[in-house]
C-alpha cells in the first residue's frame, strides 16, 4: 500500500480543520510542524548513523514558570469537563533523546535540568489535580531486537510506541473503576503488521536532497486497516465514551487511537491536527463542535509533546498564527463551551 508521507497542502489544510473517527482509514504520517521562521532558526540535529532529531526542543533549557503554567491552563479544563462528569487523563510524548541519547552527535546530551523535566510535567499536573500516566516505561518496553521507540530520521513515536503508550491509558482508564458506556466487544479490530519503506519527515522537510540521500528512506512497521471494520464504521456519529484530541503522534497511521479502542472494547473518537496547530486550539475546537456538545465523551484523552509543554497559546514560535491566543481568552473560550 503506498502512503504519502507528505500530503498536498489542501489536504494539510482540510485535516487540520475536521474531527476524525479512529475508523477513518487515513494512512498519513504528518510532520509535527512548527512555524517556518522558527524551523529555519533552528536546524535538525544530525546524530550518528543518520539518526535525526528535532532543533527546535531544547535539550538544554527547562522553563519552569511554562510549565507550571501549562499545567494551570490544564487544570481548568480537567476542573470544567469534571463539572460535566468528564474525565481527563493528560499524557507527554517524551522527548526522542530520552530513548535514542546514544544516537546524538558526539559531547551531546540531554542537560541534568532537562532530564528532570518529565517528571517535573507530571509532578505539575499532579499537583494540580490532573491525571497523567507516565508513558516512558511502556516505550521504553517496545526496544528490543531492530524495534525503536521512535524512527530514526522522524520526528514520530514508533507504532510499537503508540501501541505501548495506548495499552498504558487503557489501563488508567480500567484501573479508574468507571463503567464504560457502549456494548462490550465494539472495539476496533486490529489489522496484521506490515513494512513500508518511506522517508523520515525530519529528512524530507529539512535535509537538502544531498543531505536526504545520505540519511536515506527508513522502515515503517505499521498495521494494515481492519478494512471490513472500518467500512462499516465509515460516517458513524453515535457517541464514543473516549474521545482522544492530539496531534500526529495519535494519528490512526500510528495506531493509537485504535490500540486504546481494542483494549477497552469501545469505540474511541479523535481530533488530531499537525503539531504547529497545538494542544490548545486543537481542545478547544473539538469542545466547541456540535459532536461534544451533542455526545459528550466519559472520557478525553489529552496529548501533549514534551518538548513544548511549556508553550502557552500564545507562543507565536510554536504555534501557528491562526492558532495564536491569550491565556485568557483561552480560559473564556473554555468556559464558554464546556460550562454550557
Amino acid at each position: 500500500m503506498k502512503t504519502d508521507l507528505h500530503p498536498p497542502r489542501k489536504t494539510m489544510h482540510h485535516k487540520r480543520h475536521q474531527m476524525f473517527s479512529l475508523m477513518v482509514a487515513a494512512c498519513v504520517v504528518a510532520p509535527f510542524a512548527v512555524s517556518t521562521a522558527f524551523a529555519q532558526k533552528v536546524p535538525i540535529i544530525h546524530g550518528t548513523s543518520g539518526w535525526l532529531f528535532p532543533g527546535w526542543e531544547s535539550l538544554q533549557d527547562f522553563d519552569q514558570n511554562g510549565i507550571e503554567t501549562s499545567a494551570g491552563l490544564i487544570s481548568d479544563a480537567s476542573k470544567a469537563l469534571a463539572a460535566r462528569n468528564i474525565h481527563l487523563i493528560t499524557i507527554i510524548a517524551p522527548l526522542k533523546a530520552r530513548f535514542h541519547g546514544d544516537r546524538l552527535p558526539a559531547g551531546m546530551k540531554i542537560s541534568d535540568a532537562v532530564e528532570k523535566q518529565y517528571d517535573f510535567i507530571l509532578d505539575s499536573l499532579k499537583s494540580q489535580g490532573v491525571t497523567t500516566v507516565d508513558l516512558r516505561p511502556a516505550i521504553s518496553s517496545v526496544q528490543q531486537g531492530k524495534q525503536t521507540s521512535f524512527y530514526r530520521a522522524d520526528y514520530h513515536w514508533t507504532a510499537w510506541s503508540a501501541e505501548a503508550a495506548a495499552d498504558a491509558v487503557a489501563a488508567q482508564i480500567k484501573a479508574s473503576g468507571i463503567k464504560l458506556t457502549g456494548t462490550v466487544g465494539s472495539g476496533d479490530k486490529l489489522g496484521e503488521w506490515m513494512t513500508q519503506r518511506h522517508y523520515g519527515d525530519l529528512a524530507e522537510r529539512f535535509l537538502s536532497p544531498d543531505e536526504k540521500k545520505q540519511v536515506g528512506p527508513e522502515l515503517f512497521t505499521v498495521r494494515a486497516a481492519a478494512k471490513a471494520q472500518n467500512d462499516s464504521l465509515l460516517g458513524q456519529d453515535s457517541a464514543a465514551p473516549i474521545h482522544i484530541v492530539g496531534n500526529s503522534f495519535v494519528q490512526p497511521y500510528l495506531g493509537f487511537p485504535q490500540k486504546l479502542s481494542n483494549d477497552v472494547e469501545r469505540p474511541v473518537s479523535l481530533t488530531w491536527n499537525p503539531g504547529n496547530v497545538g494542544p490548545w486550539v486543537s481542545f478547544l475546537r473539538y469542545v466547541e463542535s456540535a459532536a461534544f456538545q451533542k455526545n459528550p465523551p466519559q472520557f478525553v484523552v489529552w496529548l501533549f509533546n514534551e518538548g513544548a509543554f511549556h508553550s502557552m497559546p500564545d507562543n507565536s514560535e510554536q504555534w501557528d498564527s491562526s492558532s495564536l491566543m491569550s491565556p485568557q481568552q483561552w480560559r473564556s473560550r473554555l468556559d464558554a463551551s464546556v460550562g454550557r
